[in-house]
C-alpha cells in the first residue's frame, strides 16, 4: 500500500515540477556553444530573490520571512474545495497555497480509503497584521513575531481532529505514519523541541515536497536539521520508491550560474539561509 501511495504521489509531482518557480526569478542563459546542452543541461541565472523562496525555506525565529518568500498562489481554501471533499474547514476566512490544498486534498482522499475521515483544516495562511494579533494576544511563549511564523507563507497548516486531540486521534496517527508520502513533514515533534524552538505541535503541518519529505522522516530530522545536512553534503542522489533524485546545494554569489537538467523535471528553492537548492528527478533504476 505504502509504495503505491509513493508511487501515485511521484506522478503527480512530475506533471506538476518543471521548474516550479516564479519566472521572474530565473533567466535562462543563451549558450553560445552546445556543450552544456549536449550533456543534457541547460544553464540558469540565479537572481538573488530566490534565496528567500521555495518549499524548503526555514521561517523560525531566527530567520525572518521576507516578501518574496510567499507563496504566489493563496487561495481561500473553501472555494478550492467540494462538498466531498473529506475535511472541514474550520472558518471560511481559512487560506492556503493553491497547490498545498491540491496535495492535503490528495492526502486525505488516501486516508478516506484507509478509513480516517475527521480531519478538520483549521489554520493556514496568515499575514503579517494577524499574526502580529496573535502574538499580541498569545505572548511569545505560544506564538511568533510577525514574519517569523511559517503561517506566514502559505505552506503550513494546522490540522485537527473531530474525534480528539491530534497527539491522540486516528487522524493524528495517521498523518504521523503517511504525510511524508506527500511531501508534508510534522513540523514541531516533541523530541526535537531544543531544536525547533518550539513546543510540541502534533497539529502543524509544512509542505517541503518530495524527496524531502521522506527524508526527513526516515532519518528523524526536522527542517532546520535536513537544511544543515544538505549545506555540508552540497551533492547527492537518492532513489526513493524506484525514483532517482539528484539534489545540489549551492552557496549564493552574485552571478551565481547553476546547471539544470534539459529533459527531467526539477524544482529551485532557497533555503532563506544563502542557499540555493535544486532538486531534479533523473529517472528510476
Amino acid at each position: 500500500m505504502k509504495k503505491a501511495i509513493v508511487a501515485s504521489c511521484i506522478a503527480a509531482v512530475l506533471i506538476y515540477l518543471f521548474v516550479g518557480f516564479k519566472e521572474r526569478e530565473v533567466q535562462l542563459i543563451e549558450i553560445e556553444n552546445n556543450e552544456f546542452r549536449q550533456g543534457g543541461y541547460d544553464v540558469l541565472q540565479i537572481d538573488e530573490n530566490m534565496k528567500y523562496a521555495g518549499d524548503l525555506i526555514l521561517v523560525n525565529r531566527d530567520h525572518k520571512m521576507i516578501n518574496e518568500g510567499l507563496a504566489d498562489d493563496i487561495v481561500l481554501v473553501v472555494e478550492e474545495i467540494h462538498e466531498k471533499s473529506g475535511f472541514q474547514v474550520g472558518s471560511d476566512d481559512v487560506k492556503l497555497s493553491k497547490s498545498v490544498v491540491v496535495r492535503f486534498q490528495r492526502m486525505v482522499d488516501q486516508a478516506k480509503q484507509d478509513g480516517i475521515t475527521n480531519f478538520i483544516l483549521s489554520s493556514g495562511y496568515r499575514n503579517n497584521a494577524k499574526q502580529a494579533s496573535l502574538y499580541n494576544e498569545m505572548g511569545p511563549a505560544y506564538a511568533l513575531p510577525a514574519g517569523y511564523s511559517e503561517h506566514n507563507v502559505g505552506l503550513s497548516l494546522d490540522i485537527g481532529s473531530s474525534v480528539g486531540k491530534m497527539e491522540d486521534a486516528p487522524e493524528g496517527k495517521w498523518l504521523r505514519e503517511n504525510a511524508s508520502d506527500f511531501g508534508f513533514i510534522l513540523r514541531y515533534p516533541e523530541n526535537k523541541i531544543d531544536v525547533t524552538g518550539i513546543q510540541y505541535e502534533p497539529w502543524h503541518f509544512r509542505y517541503v515536497g518530495l524527496p524531502h519529505s521522506i527524508i526527513m522522516k526516515e532519518h528523524q530530522w526536522v527542517l532546520e536539521e535536513y537544511l544543515d545536512y544538505i549545506s555540508e553534503n552540497p551533492a547527492f542522489t537518492t532513489t526513493i520508491n524506484g525514483e532517482k533524485y539528484n539534489i545540489n546545494y549551492y552557496s549564493f554569489e552574485h552571478g551565481l550560474k547553476i546547471k539544470v537538467p534539459s529533459n527531467h523535471s526539477y524544482t529551485i528553492s532557497g533555503d532563506n539561509k544563502g542557499g540555493i537548492i535544486v532538486t531534479s528527478v533523473v529517472g528510476g533504476e
